[in-house]
């Protein structure tokens, strides 16, 4: 699914990454953690081509990304469902509406069935009328990876996606994401949540990664 090999990152003069070579495999489930700072979103925006590696290589679907012309990375990012920590929605829009942006902007229509079916699976069905500045943090979060889902990616990249909410509505966002994951797609959360962490465990074979002095290690036990 999407490679690092011997990838490095520089930001502001300094190395932010440095040796990082991992894989994700079809099916996988990660979690990445470290200190605020580390590296972890400049980690997710390299895994689907915001940013280019200073050096090393990424490859995405087997192309690397130093390869994709501007028409091949958007090709290639309509398989990569991203949740962003801070969610921007169009405000004037009613939540239906903004879930369903992906599909207009790339030209596709969709089954209204299929975005009520969605809608209905991340528990806002009744909300499909109310427009994003009624919604709460958590409900936000969930229309965020419906939006991140409705174009069927194979793999969903989630940046710190609990950060701002209560432990209850973490629980409901991990849930989904396991059943992404029981239904075969690729997920990578960022987070420094280490409650989710273990509980997400009990629950699905997720592999958990470390940034730490710049390199991605797999941590061990001691979570």
């Amino acid at each position: 699914m999407i490679a690092f090999d011997n990838v490095a990152y520089n930001y502001g003069g300094g190395e932010l990454l440095s040796e990082v070579s991992l894989r994700l495999a079809p099916g996988s489930f990660h979690f990445l953690t470290g200190p605020s700072g580390a590296g972890k979103s400049t980690f997710l925006k390299l895994a689907y081509a915001e940013l280019l590696p200073t050096a090393g290589r990424v490859t995405i679907f087997d192309r690397e990304v130093r390869s994709l012309t501007r028409d091949d990375v958007a090709r290639t990012r309509r398989r990569i469902g991203v949740v962003h920590q801070d969610v921007q929605f169009l405000d004037h829009l009613p939540l239906a509406a903004n879930v369903s942006l992906p599909l207009m902007v790339s030209g596709r229509t969709g089954d209204s069935r299929d975005l009520t079916d969605l809608l209905q699976w991340v528990g806002l069905g009744q909300l499909a009328d109310a427009l994003p500045p009624q919604l709460s943090g958590g409900e936000r979060q969930r229309a965020a990876l419906a939006r991140a889902v409705i174009m069927g990616p194979d793999v969903i990249l989630a940046d710190e996606p609990t950060g701002n909410l209560d432990w209850e509505m973490s629980l409901r966002l991990l849930t989904l994401l396991v059943e992404l994951n029981k239904m075969g797609k690729t997920i990578l959360v960022a987070t420094h949540d280490l409650n989710l962490i273990r509980t997400a465990k009990n629950q699905v074979a997720a592999r958990v990664l470390r940034i730490r002095n710049r390199r991605i290690q797999l941590a061990g036990a001691d979570l």
